[in-house]
């Protein structure tokens, strides 16, 4: 089955937190570890909404990301992206996501953000 959401981070309790928060709003939400084999996951799962954190091990989130939006598949292409990024980092590598959030995040503001890019 599709998932809802695909998220590709790699501190195990913010992945888990995330999962938790989300599948309380009924949506199916899979989980990826880190940046290595992040844009292979995405092709297989071909997920409703791809939550990215910039900073990942073995292949940036922006890497992802540039990947994602490269692909030969218009609709994976414009698979809607939520960067999610350390406060405090600067510069446009969020630039081609849909939107970006600053960890820590309320609950609250990382809901509405996926109410709003899954409506």
């Amino acid at each position: 089955m599709q998932p809802d959401i695909l998220m590709i981070e790699d501190e195990p309790n913010i992945a888990e937190a995330v999962r938790f928060i989300l599948s309380r709003e009924g949506w199916s939400v899979d989980l990826h570890p880190d940046g290595a084999g992040g844009i292979e996951a995405i092709l297989a799962a071909r997920p409703r909404l791809v939550i990215l954190d910039l900073m990942l091990p073995n292949r940036s989130g922006t890497e992802i990301l540039q990947d994602l939006r490269a692909a030969d598949d218009a609709d994976l292409a414009a698979t809607p992206v939520l960067m999610l990024t350390a406060r405090g980092q600067t510069g446009d590598d969020g630039a081609r996501a849909d939107a970006v959030l600053a960890k820590p995040f309320d609950n609250q503001e990382l809901r509405a953000t996926v109410r709003r890019m899954l409506a």
